[in-house]
């Protein structure tokens, strides 16, 4: 029988992504495991693991992947590297219409492409079972108490990129000296559940949403919002959380009350277009506005954050907000602004760790789908085009895909 060949990408994108879908212990895991597959490396200098820790376990390191069946990538391929009638699995940011990546859509249809977006896969109850959301999480609460040292000049911390790993990083806690500040988390995934772990390892204490809005404490502190704490019915009635995510559309936020009492967001919750936003430019301007620091994990771009007004990078991770004039200015330029720290790819300064656990996903949760009969679908759920055509799921994209004007949220 014909052995499946995967290859492992080098990664496109820029700014460059130091991650890999599959770490060396892992890719040689997989020849133990499956007896039908092949895998090969393309070479890479910007990879967390060098080619070597991959050949020196027994994996062919290559330029050429034409001949492969299936190709793993961890960002959007670029378009000129796309390889005509393959199955490639990459996180193509495609499913909200993103007008950044209308083209590539277009042209992944045009090359006959079988694209399956690691976002999309999920198991029967519809929970994703790949994802670097703990890495986002993680690295994007972290990079928000930096960012709070570093307007009020409290403390300064070594960027995570600059940190060797995880361990590197927790050594860094130690230097945080937070006054009586009150932080919100949102969300109840795997990114909330990543910052709130930074947190925790912070010895920075966790208080309900109640009590977050009501006392005060001598100490910094911390809540966790769901969906349940920020939005209401429009017509009054109980908010139901299966409804809510169903319909969205019928709920307003309820979100200022909390903009009144806290120093910093740290946004980690999903959020759909037809949803809520959080809040408003005007909002912002009103004086019982208190929040100076906003940690936008999610980085949807004019989204349900305003003053998310465009991403920042590993290298210069912050801007100010100036609300006033609606625009972005350079960091730490006036009291009046807000910081915004959203970097669009949190996992890549943590790349070793983040790889790791990605990896031990796709091998035991997505391989057994992939190189067996999927008779659980989670392939097929998670495929967005094949032969051309888009799957049944993502019909809905079918004007974005052919290059009319992309629904841009409000």
């Amino acid at each position: 029988m014909r052995k499946v060949k995967i290859g492992i990408l080098k990664e496109g994108k820029i700014p460059i992504d130091r991650r890999v879908p599959i770490i060396p212990t892992q890719a040689k895991e997989i020849l133990e495991k499956f007896d039908n597959v092949e895998i090969v490396v393309q070479k890479s200098d910007i990879r967390c693991y060098v080619d070597e820790d991959y050949s020196k376990l027994g994996i062919p390191v290559v330029d050429d992947v034409t001949d492969c069946d299936i190709l793993l990538g961890v960002k959007e391929v670029p378009i000129k590297n796309l390889i005509p009638e393959k199955t490639y699995f990459f996180f193509s940011h495609t499913t909200k219409e993103q007008p950044y990546n209308q083209q590539l859509l277009k042209e992944i249809l045009n090359n006959k492409i079988r694209l399956v977006d690691y976002e999309q896969l999920t198991d029967e109850n519809k929970t994703r079972i790949v994802a670097f959301g703990r890495y986002a999480g993680l690295v994007g609460a972290y990079n928000g108490i930096l960012t709070y040292g570093k307007r009020y000049n409290r403390f300064s911390l070594r960027p995570a990129h600059k940190c060797f790993d995880l361990a590197d990083l927790k050594t860094e806690y130690k230097k945080v000296k937070l006054p009586a500040i009150k932080i919100i988390v949102t969300g109840g995934g795997r990114v909330s559940k990543g910052a709130m772990e930074v947190l925790d390892g912070m010895k920075i204490r966790k208080v309900t949403p109640a009590n977050f809005l009501n006392q005060l404490y001598k100490e910094p502190v911390y809540t966790q919002l769901s969906s349940r704490d920020y939005n209401k019915a429009k017509d009054g009635t109980d908010f139901i959380r299966s409804n809510f995510y169903a319909h969205p559309e019928q709920y307003k936020s309820d979100f200022l009350k909390y903009t009144e009492v806290a120093d910093l967001l740290i946004a980690g919750a999903y959020w759909d277009p037809d949803a809520p936003v959080l809040f408003h430019r005007k909002d912002i301007l009103k004086p019982s506005f208190k929040i100076k620091v906003i940690a936008d994990i999610t980085c949807d771009i004019e989204g349900s954050i305003p003053s998310t007004k465009q991403p920042s990078t590993i290298d210069n991770p912050i801007y100010d907000y100036n609300p006033e004039e609606d625009k972005v200015e350079p960091p730490l330029k006036d009291e009046g602004n807000i910081t915004v720290m959203a970097v669009d790819n949190l996992p890549c300064e943590l790349p070793r760790d983040a790889s790791t656990d990605f990896g031990r996903e796709i091998v035991d949760n997505v391989l057994p789908h992939l190189l067996g009969d999927d008779s659980q679908d989670v392939i097929k759920r998670a495929t967005i085009t094949e032969n051309g055509e888009l799957t049944d799921k993502f019909k809905y994209l079918t004007n974005y895909a052919n290059g009319l004007k992309a629904k841009i949220p409000q």
